[in-house]
């Protein structure tokens, strides 16, 4: 299966699936966006299935990776995010 991007194109502007923008800020809002605190927030949200009951299978189909093989668009993501007003 191919991977999955968080990413979409609408109207010609690249947005940020609603859902994994939403997982992402959740886990900011719990424990800041340092980097790699975040990221360790990220893996213990998705492992407990604490945000809307989602773990790391559901996020993986939103665009959200936690493998070495999808860090750089997640980190793109996490990123994107936290720049946001």
């Amino acid at each position: 299966m191919p991977p999955r991007s968080a990413w979409h194109i609408v109207g010609g502007v690249e947005t940020i699936n609603p859902v994994a923008r939403d997982f992402i800020l959740f886990c900011i809002h719990r424990q800041g966006n340092q980097w790699p605190a975040l990221y360790d927030e990220m893996c213990r949200v998705a492992g407990r299935r604490l945000f809307r009951g989602l773990g790391y299978d559901e996020l993986r189909e939103v665009g959200v990776y936690f493998g070495l093989g999808g860090i750089k668009d997640t980190i793109r993501i996490v990123n994107a995010v936290a720049a946001l007003p």
